[in-house]
């Protein structure tokens, strides 16, 4: 760890510099990404409004390794990975990066446990030595009793807390949170937030979009996306 300290004395474990990423609808291009530039020390807890259409999960997908830049440099951890192949990435992304979505994206033939151990599929075996007990991370998200369950027989509350423990099962580094409270009550987003603020107070990043004012007061900084673009919000 000590040796991915920068000079000014931050472990920076995301940066993004000068990213482009644009689409091609009919015969118009939309610039989704302009020049977005954002670095992320280890610890922080980063949050992105701004309205739909934005750019926000395009930016979540670039910054995740799921979608290739223009233009740009994506730096995670010191590794540029969109500059190894395809299979070698998704290692890279499933060793140290973890998803939550607000649509949940689980397995629907698969029980709760049988989603949250899918987060192993396709590791190779000496990745499967220091991964978190699902048992436990059940425990942790009151989630036992219903492990066994699939996920249309859970609640929106209970399969947001599934999708936690899924993305937290590889001890990644990054994890990328694209609106995981749009669906909730208030008790389950309070759960949601603790425990995205607890992955960053032990060590690790998070990237959050999000239009929950309920984030404010606990994420380290807050930018704003507006047709691509990105700044900071005050």
């Amino acid at each position: 760890m000590r040796a991915l300290w920068k000079a000014w004395g931050k472990f920076v474990l995301l940066q993004l510099n000068e990213v482009d990423k644009a689409y091609v609808k009919g015969n118009a291009g939309v610039r989704a990404l302009n020049k977005v530039t954002l670095g992320m020390e280890a610890g922080e807890f980063v949050s992105i409004g701004g309205p739909s259409g934005s750019g926000k999960t395009t930016l979540l997908m670039v910054a995740g390794t799921l979608l290739e830049p223009d233009r740009g440099q994506v730096t995670i951890l010191e590794q540029q990975p969109y500059l190894i192949d395809a299979n070698e990435r998704a290692l890279f992304r499933a060793r140290q990066i973890g998803f939550v979505f607000q649509q949940f994206h689980l397995i629907p033939y698969f029980s709760l446990l049988e989603n949250i151990r899918a987060a192993l599929t396709g590791l190779p075996a000496d990745s499967l030595l220091d991964q978190t007990d699902p048992m436990e991370l059940l425990g942790r998200f009151g989630l036992l009793a219903r492990k066994d369950h699939y996920p249309s027989e859970l609640s929106s509350g209970e399969r947001q807390r599934c999708c936690l423990a899924r993305a937290f099962m590889n001890k990644p580094k990054l994890l990328i949170a694209d609106e995981p409270t749009g669906n909730l009550d208030e008790q389950n987003a309070k759960i949601v937030f603790e425990e995205l603020r607890r992955f960053a107070d032990s060590g690790g990043a998070v990237l959050l979009a999000t239009h929950d004012e309920r984030a404010s007061d606990r994420v380290d900084k807050k930018y704003w996306m507006e047709s691509g673009t990105l700044r900071t919000k005050p």
